[in-house]
């Protein structure tokens, strides 16, 4: 029952679905607009159940020794001259959260690396038309015949393709969180090894990220905007003239040399700082798994967790329910609502990242100067992970 099963997006939620469906017997298909898995990327954070499931299938050991080895964040003046520092890896170690940062490219190789001999991949297409039937699912692509799947998974990330055909325009589920951010490649020299160096603006930010284990950087911009701006989210130079436009007449620290390089990167990457709100997660035979149903926008540190935890909740009631779509999808709801509610509380992340004025630059910095313990108690709650129930154990009663 319901064998077929087509995931859209070769990021950290389709390729765990994927794995996890193949496990389980199914026969999942991924497509990928671009035409190779995206390499590169921020830092992601494993969390809590999400370093359950990498455990579970065997790579946990794996993203420990290619953790990216940041120790903090470090801020500092135009000047360079650090202001206050965060030891994030102290506090974690105090908490025994276990918690550990990846490069999201680093982690999308492994997780490709398990799938890509049992799984059909395509890559370089994408879903044009989604139309249901009593027995399954229509689905035209942009490039590739017309095929039928008994099931269809967005995977496809905070634009996704599958929600807009399924379920409406992204306006209606998208809360915009008052922010843009931007990252791209940038020189190594222009930061601290090992550090997260920040320098800040009222409303604004520019930073420089160094992991421990790679030898290239990457640079974050960070812009408060109370509304929402107009442009063409696969328009690249749009969005380059967008962060251009916002920070060209900063000239203070580093900001200019890093910004030439973030324009010069083919890679560069820009979006709003959002959430995705939904009723349902599920439409018939069609189901959303990871951002594409409930994104938590960069400043939570959730996506990675919830997209490897929302997939094998996801793959794992489907094979409880023997393929039964329907009890599956209610009960991946229903088990995963809680932690996507808490993760969605953002708390003061963003706040402590991009202060509105100069006092909160200032607060801030005399907080982060205080010794560990008195800090950790401001922060603390960010990172303690909370009680949860188990990560439940699946499997497949019966095969057809």
């Amino acid at each position: 029952m319901n064998e077929r099963i087509l995931i859209s997006g070769a990021s950290i939620a389709g390729l765990t679905l994927a794995y996890w469906l193949n496990k389980f017997g199914f026969r999942p298909t991924i497509i990928e607009r671009a035409t190779r898995l995206r390499e590169g990327g921020n830092g992601v954070d494993m969390r809590e159940d999400a370093i359950e499931v990498a455990e579970r299938m065997g790579i946990m050991s794996q993203i420990r020794a290619e953790a990216a080895d940041v120790i903090g964040m470090s801020f500092v003046n135009a000047a360079n001259h650090s202001l206050a520092r965060i030891d994030m890896q102290a506090i974690q170690q105090r908490l025994d959260s276990g918690q550990v940062e990846i490069m999201r490219g680093d982690l999308v190789a492994m997780l490709h690396e398990l799938t890509k001999n049992d799984i059909e991949y395509i890559f370089g297409d994408s879903i044009r038309m989604l139309e249901q039937t009593g027995d399954g699912v229509m689905v035209s692509f942009e490039h590739g015949s017309t095929r039928q799947f008994d099931l269809v998974i967005g995977a496809d990330g905070l634009h996704s393709t599958v929600r807009h055909l399924a379920f409406g325009p992204e306006s209606q589920f998208i809360l915009y969180k008052d922010h843009y951010f931007a990252f791209a490649d940038a020189n190594p020299a222009l930061g601290d090894d090992r550090w997260m160096t920040i320098y800040n603006m009222p409303g604004k930010m520019v930073g420089v990220y160094r992991s421990g284990n790679h030898v290239g950087a990457k640079a974050y911009f960070i812009f408060r905007q109370p509304n929402p701006l107009t442009y063409d989210h696969r328009d690249i130079e749009q969005q380059k003239r967008i962060i251009s436009n916002t920070f060209a007449n900063i000239s203070s620290w580093r900001v200019q040399e890093l910004l030439a390089g973030a324009l010069a990167d083919p890679k560069f990457y820009f979006d709003a700082l959002c959430q995705v709100r939904m009723q349902s997660w599920s439409k018939g035979r069609v189901a959303l798994v990871g951002d594409a149903a409930y994104c938590a926008s960069p400043a939570s540190g959730a996506g990675a967790t919830l997209a490897m935890v929302g997939a094998y909740r996801l793959a794992g009631e489907i094979a409880a329910a023997d393929g039964n779509h329907q009890l599956a999808f209610r009960r991946y709801e229903e088990g995963n609502r809680k932690l996507v509610k808490r993760m969605q509380k953002i708390g003061p992340n963003i706040r402590l990242m991009v202060p509105k004025r100069h006092i909160g630059i200032w607060v801030r910095n005399t907080i982060a100067r205080l010794p560990l313990m008195k800090s950790l108690s401001r922060v603390e709650h960010i990172l303690q992970p909370k009680h949860t129930e188990p990560l439940p154990y699946y499997q497949r009663e019966s095969r057809i």
